[in-house]
This record gives structure tokens, C-alpha cells and sequence, in this order.
């Protein structure tokens, strides 16, 4: 199969192959062949840890052994708190500043290490994967099926693909994926950078369907992740992350110029080590 050719068709026929593999993995599951889970265009599992029934994660950063507590949003019934809007940033590539990258074959997937199309960069780090709960709400955060997240960060390095001049060819660590039944996203990624006058973050957009995340203008919402600062820490002591530690060092959550409003419900509880990787898990309430 020409793979390459294939980068070139734009979102409308990775929306096109996604239907046409549902409609044959729901022949066969209805046959009683094989279960029907929630998938990702790469093959790759997407699935997500439901948010806690108080609302509250407590993990242990493992490599510091210290603890890191962050919270997320839950109800019964009625109405809970939204995320907090933030800025989409310089560097978007979702065609409000610049490049869209939304357009492109390929941009559907959870493994987002890796550039696609014709560019062929891969991002190195310490392992991250994000998993984002994405809730109605409306509806006493009910989990809301069917949404789009698109999600983006710089590389150890501090540098946005298609936009720094040392990857401004590259398109990785940039990915959309649509939330399962349960309103869970997957992302395969690398921990990013504390760049100067930033504390450590995840940029991410939520659209209303897959087929609505092509442009910026259909998007329900746009925030920011955050990194608890144990965390933090272990991942900058390692290789490659040198400049992160003068940098984390100059600011604080309290400071940084997104978060300093208020950083309660945007604080990822994260678990794992640097040998093992992290799992960074947040409710993403709109």
C-alpha cells in the first residue's frame, strides 16, 4: 500500500477509513467473533481512567516518592464547573496562526511521537502518556462520547513542530483523537520541556465530533494541562532536559502567567516513574 500517497488525502479520508473499519468491526462483533472497543486510526487502544467519585486523585510521583494530588470534576445530576478557558498559544497549528495541521492525513492518532505525511521526526523524552476525560458539563459531568480533543506541546527541548526553526518541517507531538463511550482519549507522547517564562504544560482543543476538528472556529473549548512539580523535577535530572531545570526554577504555578489565576482543576494527577514512564490523567469538564 502506497502510505505515503495516502498522507496526501487530507482529514476526510481518515474519517472515510475510520468509518468503513467501524461498520466491518461491528459486522463481526455482531457475529459474536470479537468484542467491539474503541480504537484509534494507528490501532492503538484508546481508553482513559474514569474520574474519581469524589472528584480528587491522589498519586505518588515514583521517582521522587513524593505525592501529588490533583483534582477533577464529578456530579450526580445538574451542572459542574468547566474547565478554565486559556489561550491556544503562538503555536497551535490549527490554522488560527499559521499552518493547519488539522487538515492533514494522518493528524488521527494517539501515538503522536512520531511525525507523519512527508516529514519524519521523532520526538525523544521521557515517556508520557495523556489520558483526558472529556465531560458534559451540562450534565453533571456526564462523559460525552463522540467529542474530538486535539492535543499539542513542545518537545524536550522547549521547540513547536511546524513552528521553531529547529523542527519548523516536522509535525510530531501533535495529535486528534475522538473520546470512546466512556469520554476517554489516549495519548502516546513524551514529557515536554519547562521553556522560559512557562511552567510545564499540555495545550488541547475540544471539538464537538471528528468531523467538526478541521478548523479552529468549530472548537467547544481550549485550556491547558499542568504538571505537578515533583514530577517535574524527577523527568529534569535525566538526559536531555538540562535547560527545564534553570527554567522550572525561575517560575512557579503561582506565577506562570496561564495558571497563576487558578490551577486546581487543570493540575494532571500523574503516576509512574522515569524508567517506567508517566500517566498523566485529567477531567476535561465542557
Amino acid at each position: 500500500m502506497d502510505h505515503e500517497h495516502d498522507h496526501h488525502l487530507g482529514l476526510a479520508a481518515d474519517l472515510s477509513r475510520l468509518l468503513r473499519r467501524r461498520r466491518m468491526l461491528g459486522l463481526i462483533a455482531g457475529a459474536g467473533l470479537i468484542p467491539l472497543v474503541g480504537c484509534s486510526t494507528d490501532g492503538s487502544s484508546s481508553t482513559a481512567g474514569a474520574a474519581s467519585a469524589s472528584g480528587t486523585a491522589s498519586t505518588t510521583g515514583a521517582a521522587s516518592g513524593s505525592q501529588t494530588t490533583a483534582s477533577g470534576t464529578t456530579a450526580s445530576g445538574g451542572s459542574c464547573d468547566e474547565i478554565p478557558e486559556e489561550t491556544a498559544g503562538p503555536y497551535p497549528g490549527d490554522g488560527s496562526n499559521g499552518p493547519n495541521v488539522l487538515t492533514e492525513s494522518g493528524i488521527v492518532r494517539s501515538d503522536i511521537r512520531s511525525s507523519f505525511g512527508s516529514a519524519s521526526g521523532v520526538a525523544q523524552g521521557v515517556p508520557l502518556t495523556i489520558k483526558l476525560t472529556v465531560q458534559d458539563a451540562a450534565k453533571g459531568c456526564a462523559a460525552l462520547p463522540g467529542a474530538a480533543v486535539y492535543l499539542w506541546h513542545c518537545d524536550r527541548n522547549g521547540s513547536y513542530s511546524l513552528y521553531s526553526q529547529d523542527v519548523r518541517n516536522e509535525n510530531y507531538l501533535r495529535g486528534v483523537q475522538e473520546a470512546d463511550g466512556a469520554g476517554s482519549v489516549t495519548f502516546i507522547s513524551i514529557f515536554p520541556a519547562a521553556y522560559s517564562g512557562r511552567w510545564p504544560h499540555v495545550h488541547f482543543e475540544v471539538y464537538p465530533s471528528l468531523a467538526a476538528a478541521t478548523t479552529e472556529g468549530n472548537k467547544i473549548a481550549t485550556s491547558q494541562l499542568a504538571l505537578p512539580e515533583d514530577v517535574c523535577d524527577a523527568v529534569y535530572a535525566t538526559d536531555g532536559y538540562a535547560s527545564s531545570v534553570r527554567n522550572l526554577g525561575r517560575t512557579t504555578l503561582e506565577s506562570d502567567n496561564v495558571f497563576r489565576d487558578g490551577h486546581t482543576s487543570q493540575l494532571a494527577a500523574v503516576t509512574g516513574s522515569v524508567s517506567a514512564g508517566y500517566v498523566a490523567t485529567l477531567a476535561v469538564p465542557v
